[in-house]
């Protein structure tokens, strides 16, 4: 205010003294005045006009100096205690620590949007501000997508993880031979569920079948604590863990149907699944695999019928794995010993006698008591396009006091054990050259439709696969002779074998879908049903398989 002030003073002082200058001082002047010269008149105008041009500087400088304060007004608004608002991506830094209540800071605090937002130093008291890094990852949202595999949702900081997953499959069967099951439609598999981990020692997963037609729709449900890779625990219900294809996903088979040997495998009757507990592991980077466990034996979601668990055990070795021979890098080797106990009282029998295509019944069942061993030896060669595996199976089941308390029948009376063997071999071969997995889906190198699998090179005529297998059961019931005089009596002798050659072409359109054609021919040896006579059996099995 000083500045302007000064301004009109001066302005002031010489405006009185032009009037000075041009007033007469007393009434002598003023008659002398009527005698000026014209020269006199001149001089007096020219000294008002410069005055004049001096009022004029005098006033732009005053009005120069009121925009001057006017706008260093603006730029500098007074101290009301209003909250201004401010853009916050104008902000010059990011700020880490808490500001003091009376910070002279114009400043502002980095968010992850822009926004308006009141300034903190004259709205409220500034609160502590947690650094931007970890107000980001409180901030970051969940992660959805797609793993080339499966869908998936993952937290933000990758601790949690769930990926729903599922397969449907498909069948049309056609026979012909004398009694063979009518020509059908079947829905194989109906699968669904979800895989997923907390953190990076536990996983997770849940599957259930809408296609169940054993009166429980749960397969697997189970949690696996990795605490290494040489050793983990994992409980719940899932498959024993006994012969290699067992542990062969649905979705990953070389044929329509498993082998005969699955007819021998623990809870057969049960998609091989039931509850109880494992420990397995990696060693030396999975040259060697193992699982130990302890099951009900008595499929799904059931309780014992006795006081013992059904114990497996397996080894699985690849001796070339570090080998830098590519022939024989995945070669592997492997056996299982499981052994159990049946329980006459609750009605235990012998295996299922019927083929995994249903063909027809080879052997039939009888009574059971007393121990279930099984052995199991195997090997699968793997080179590129081409995959050889081979299975061998044996079932020992004991009949320790079976009979009947009937008069005229035979009594609590021990029989022979029932042996069961089973052999399967069977190869596979690309034909468009992708490399065949040990137990997954090949990576279909020209997608004929739909998505491309990564790594892929363009769209074709997807991936063809041609398919053998030759397979063969053998069972055992020894009779027995009863010569005695309370409980006389004969129990018949049941030695029965049967085979299958199989072909099957596989076509894979893409990664996701797959076309199976089997052609297999059941050679029945000797019937287990009256009136049935040796023949062969055709069966035509064709499936459409879609997964996800």
């Amino acid at each position: 205010m000083r500045p302007l002030t000064i301004s009109f003073a001066l302005v002031f002082l010489l405006v009185l003294g032009s009037f000075a200058q041009s007033s007469p001082s007393d009434n002598k002047a003023a008659s002398a005045s009527e005698a000026a010269s014209k020269q006199e008149v001149d001089q007096l105008r020219d000294q008002v006009a410069a005055q004049q041009k001096t009022i004029e500087e005098l006033k732009e400088m005053v009005q120069k100096l009121a925009v001057e304060k006017q706008a260093e007004a603006k730029a500098k608004p007074a101290d009301t205690g209003a909250a201004q608002v401010r853009p916050v991506a104008d902000t010059p830094a990011v700020v880490n620590a808490p500001e003091p209540v009376n910070s002279v800071s114009d400043g502002v605090r980095l968010r992850n949007a822009i926004l308006l937002e009141t300034d903190p130093a004259a709205a409220a008291p500034a609160a502590p501000v947690a650094p931007q890094n970890a107000m980001q990852k409180d901030q970051a949202p969940l992660t959805a997508g797609w793993n080339g595999e499966h869908f998936f949702i993952r937290s933000p900081n990758g601790q949690f993880s769930i990926s729903p997953y599922g397969y449907v499959d498909t069948d049309f069967r056609a026979y012909k031979g004398d009694g063979a099951p009518s020509d059908t439609f079947v829905l194989r598999r109906a699968r669904f569920g979800f895989q997923g981990n907390y953190g990076s020692r536990f996983q997770f997963a849940l599957l259930t079948d809408a296609a169940s037609r054993t009166g429980s729709i749960i397969r697997d449900v189970y949690l696996n604590v990795r605490i290494r890779p040489e050793f983990q625990f994992q409980a719940g219900q899932f498959k024993t863990p006994f012969a290699q294809e067992a542990g062969t996903g649905a979705t990953n088979l070389d044929f329509v149907e498993r082998g005969f040997q699955s007819m021998l495998y623990p809870s057969a009757a049960s998609a091989f699944r039931s509850p109880g507990i494992a420990i397995h592991g990696d060693i030396d980077g999975g040259t060697l695999q193992y699982w130990v466990g302890a099951f009900n034996g008595k499929g799904y979601a059931t309780v014992n019928t006795t006081n013992q668990p059904e114990v497996v055990g397996r080894l699985r070795l690849y001796p070339f794995r570090r080998s830098t021979n590519s022939w024989l890098r995945e070669l592997a080797l492997g056996g299982a010993i499981d052994r159990g106990r049946s329980r006459g009282e609750s009605g235990d029998e012998s295996f299922n006698g019927t083929l995994p295509d249903a063909a027809y019944d080879f052997f039939p069942q009888f009574a059971i008591n007393g121990p279930v061993q099984r052995y199991n030896g195997e090997f699968t060669y793997i080179k590129s396009a081409f995959a050889l595996r081979g299975e061998f199976d044996q079932l020992n089941m004991s009949r320790n006091n079976v009979g009947s308390l009937q008069v005229g029948g035979l009594g609590f009376q021990s029989l022979p054990s029932i042996i069961a063997k089973s052999w399967d071999i069977q190869a596979t071969y690309l034909l468009t050259g992708e490399k065949r997995p040990e137990n997954g889906t090949p990576r279909v190198k020209h997608a004929l439709f739909g998505p491309e699998t990564p790594g892929s090179t363009g769209h074709g005529f997807g991936a063809w696969e041609l398919a053998a297998r030759y397979m063969g059961i053998h069972a055992n019931e020894p009779g027995y002779d009863f010569l005695n005089y309370y409980t006389p009596g004969f129990v018949p002798t049941f030695d029965y074998h049967t085979d299958e050659i199989t072909a099957g072409i596989n076509w894979y359109p893409n990664y996701w879908v797959r076309y199976m054609f089997n052609v297999g021919i059941d050679e029945l040896k000797e019937p287990s049903t009256i009136g049935a006579i040796p023949q062969n059996y055709y069966v035509i099995s064709q499936e459409l398989q879609f997964r996800f």
